[in-house]
């Protein structure tokens, strides 16, 4: 005798473990985004820059606040005083090209212009990130389908079970690389638009 109970929750349970892991594919892209310059300044631009202070490396934004008081600035205000030289050599150091500017309280880091060139290289670049996150999304979609596989295997599910699973699965991939495709899309309008 079958057991409706327990097939529906290894069905609910295998669609959260793909809801899950698809939403983490969707955060990742997202984050991924947030580094990409437009051509407006960004607190996000300075976000993987790691300051050595108090003795080891540290994300900048636990030691300081950072805004974008206007479009071509970021202004950095440290919490403590005597890191805002530890900012400035971590700000150097990083491979973003920018040059601080220290008044001894706060550093300003004026964001230059972006050239058509640039501009159409992080347009490529925000493309291979979208790729990248959907294919995430389908390598989550095998592993669902490979479970649900699994579940008519092991007499856990019938064959409209497993397709009714599969079917499932198949609709929670397409929202999300919906999803990666339109935030890959306003990432691109914002770089594009001068």
């Amino acid at each position: 005798m079958v057991n409706f109970g327990k097939v529906k929750m290894e069905a609910d349970e295998i669609l959260l473990d793909i809801e899950d892991r698809m939403e983490k594919a969707v955060a990742k892209l997202k984050q991924n985004l947030t580094g990409i310059r437009t051509g407006r300044a960004n607190p996000g631009l300075v976000d993987s820059i790691k300051v050595d202070a108090y003795g080891s490396p540290c994300p900048l934004k636990t030691i300081a606040t950072v805004a974008c008081p206007e479009p071509n600035q970021i202004v950095i205000r440290p919490y403590d005083a005597p890191t805002l030289k530890d900012i400035e050599k971590a700000i150097i150091a990083s491979d973003l090209g920018y040059t601080p500017n220290n008044d001894g309280r706060v550093i300003r880091v004026n964001i230059p212009p972006l050239s058509k060139e640039v501009r159409q290289k992080m347009v490529t670049r925000i493309h291979e990130l979208c790729e990248d996150a959907k294919v995430a999304i389908r390598n989550v979609r095998r592993d669902g389908n490979k479970m649900a596989e699994q579940s008519e295997k092991n007499k856990i599910f019938s064959e409209d079970v497993r397709d009714e699973t599969k079917e499932e699965i198949q609709k929670l991939t397409k929202k999300y690389e919906d999803e990666t495709n339109e935030l890959a899309k306003n990432r691109e309008k914002d770089v594009l638009d001068f």
